[in-house]
């Protein structure tokens, strides 16, 4: 066995008054490919940190082998003081280090070399510092959630790349085939402490549920023990004084044993409100068609949605997935072809981008906007604070402003937001985000038993595969095909996943410049304020002129308006015009930005 490259012993970590981490340890050798796994707020990245001396643990000993190289990806990226893209990749490496790494990583990660780091998104930031961290090739690589901001293609890509990487491996990550497809070795840290299992993340859940069972088996045996020796204590026979203070010692130890023994931590409750059934028939798209800019998002489309189908979108960042969902949700119109939803639709949303969450709200609000102590859920009242503790929050969390949540907090958030509007119709963009795999389990489990329909879009292919009863699958220029089952499904009958929009785009790019048409514009990493309260206010303002619309109408089609009144007659139907056009204005706008932040952020 090669002698370790990095290791950590007896780490302890105290945030206030709380314990994280109570003795936990690690070891990399060459080549070990670990897999940091346990429950949001178990410590895993805070112990990364203290692997990668970004942080200084409150005891425990932290060793390096001498001449070892590391690299660590952090969640949360500094780019500031760097003109470019490629300057802070290339800052990353060391002297002898190849140079034309950075240049390679950069372009399959589909950043722009020459942007300014300061018009990124936090998407484009992400992927930057991803391509610092492998460019130098390093005996230890540390990523703590490299697949965020990624599309399936990028994860793919990484996950090619990663297994060609020689050196060894410490990954925290919330996508399960990731982690199935790269890990040999799993550590676990579970209430402060960590547990080994020489094998990967393919066999970590079974162990682990053999673990909890043998707790939960000593529990009982030492509350038996408890009980027998207190029964001796009422009822035995008296014997020597020092055999008797022994024995009360002993109970006392015990009991204290069973007073202070943690078991694992909850386990999110998931129930959702269903609305009565919709019709058999809920969505049915007949040659539909999209385009912005003279670039179609998807053309001559047909499916038909039935009660109790799950399907999934899945393609590249900025193919238009989540347009298609608005299309096929009857939130936009198509450009041609027609959409019919189906009778008794109740839908609920979950937005990838949690935009229903106001930052100055509290987890109350959150919940219960209308206020009010008690929610009703799946046809039961709960009170809000019983509903809160469903999702694993705290009742000292009742008045937690959303802005000061975690990234999984808020994802919880959203989930006890959707699942508590009555609905026969879930749309869930991204609801795997920031999930733990615990989280996603009983997510997974929802959906099975979930009686009505649901549309997914996701770029987590496990919960593709466990999930979907058809994908839709981008295929390139606006082609889309419809498979039966799930990701790994859709694979078998295509023979590859979904493939990147870079050559396409290249290929743009290419044509533009032979024509002489000057490029876009890619310093636009960030919407403006502008922007973004446009793309957050526009449906609003689409639904009042569909409103308006609708009364027109119903006044225009009053046979006798223009007889009795021929001046009304003429100033509505010219209102309705006006309109109309207005309406047609304003999804085009919205389309426009909600086609730019799928470029930006990824669909």
């Amino acid at each position: 066995m090669s002698a370790p490259l990095l290791t950590l012993t007896d780490t302890h970590l105290t945030f206030g008054a709380t314990p994280l981490l109570t003795g936990a340890d690690l070891i990399v050798r060459e080549n070990e490919r670990i897999g940091l796994v346990g429950r949001n707020g178990s410590g895993k990245s805070s112990f990364l940190k203290i692997a990668a001396g970004i942080i200084e643990a409150d005891g425990g000993e932290r060793f390096v082998h001498p001449g070892s190289t590391l690299r660590y990806l952090p969640q949360e990226p500094d780019l500031t003081g760097y003109d470019s893209v490629i300057a802070y990749i290339r800052d990353g490496l060391a002297p002898g280090d190849d140079a034309y790494r950075a240049d390679y990583l950069a372009e399959h990660l589909g950043l722009d070399a020459e942007a300014d780091p300061a018009t990124l998104s936090g998407g484009e930031a992400r992927r930057a510092a991803l391509a610092r961290t492998l460019a130098p090739q390093p005996d230890i690589l540390l990523l703590d959630e490299p697949t965020n901001h990624l599309d399936l293609p990028a994860i793919e890509w990484l996950e090619s790349e990663l297994n060609s990487h020689r050196g060894a491996l410490v990954l925290i990550s919330h996508d399960r085939r990731f982690l199935e497809n790269l890990t040999r070795q799993t550590l676990w840290i579970d209430r402060g402490k960590t547990r080994r299992l020489d094998r990967g993340f393919a066999h970590f859940e079974a162990w682990r549920d053999e673990v909890f069972e043998a707790e939960e088996m000593e529990r009982h045996k030492l509350e038996r023990q408890i009980a027998r020796e207190e029964d001796w204590m009422r009822y035995g026979v008296t014997a020597r004084r020092k055999r008797n203070v022994r024995r009360v010692g002993e109970l006392q130890a015990m009991k204290s044993d069973l007073k202070n023994w943690r078991g694992p931590q909850g386990a999110a409750s998931l129930s959702v409100s269903e609305a009565d059934r919709s019709g058999k028939s809920v969505i049915e798209a007949d040659r539909i068609s999209k385009s912005y800019d003279g670039r179609p998002i998807f053309s001559d489309l047909s499916i038909k949605i039935a009660r109790g189908d799950r399907i999934a979108l899945v393609g590249p960042n900025g193919a238009g997935k989540t347009t298609m969902i608005k299309v096929l949700t009857g939130q936009i119109e198509p450009d041609a072809g027609t959409v019919k939803l189906g009778t008794n639709l109740e839908i609920a949303s979950l937005d990838q981008r949690r935009a229903a969450l106001k930052p100055d709200w509290t987890v109350v609000e959150a919940i219960a906007p209308g206020g009010g102590e008690r929610i009703e859920v799946a046809g039961t009242v709960k009170h809000v604070q019983a509903y809160m503790k469903d999702f694993l929050f705290s009742p000292e969390q009742a008045r937690t402003p959303v802005h000061a949540l975690s990234g999984g907090e808020r994802a919880r958030l959203m989930l006890a937001r959707a699942l508590a509007l009555p609905s026969n119709l879930l749309v869930l963009d991204e609801p795997t985000n920031d999930l733990d795999l615990e989280t996603l389990d009983l997510l997974e489990e929802l959906i099975s038993d979930y009686n009505g329909t649901a549309l997914l879009v996701s770029h987590d292919r496990d919960f593709i595969d466990r999930t979907a009863t058809a994908t839709i699958a981008w295929e390139e220029d606006g082609v889309w095909r419809v498979y039966a089952g799930g990701y790994s499904d859709m694979v078998a009958q295509r023979g590859e996943g979904v493939k990147a929009r870079k050559a396409a785009e290249k290929a743009e790019k290419t044509a533009g410049k032979s024509k002489g048409e000057k490029p876009k514009n890619k310093s636009a990493g960030k919407l403006s304020f502008k922007d973004k309260h446009a793309l957050e206010t526009l449906p609003g303002e689409i639904e009042k002129i569909e409103a308006t619309l609708a009364k027109l109408e119903t006044e225009l089609a009053d046979s006798t308006l223009f007889t009795k009144n021929p001046e009304r007659f003429n100033a509505a139907t010219k209102e309705h015009a006006r309109l109309t056009d207005d309406k047609a204005a304003k999804e085009e706008r919205w389309l426009e930005l909600e086609m730019l932040r799928e470029e930006i952020e990824g669909s």
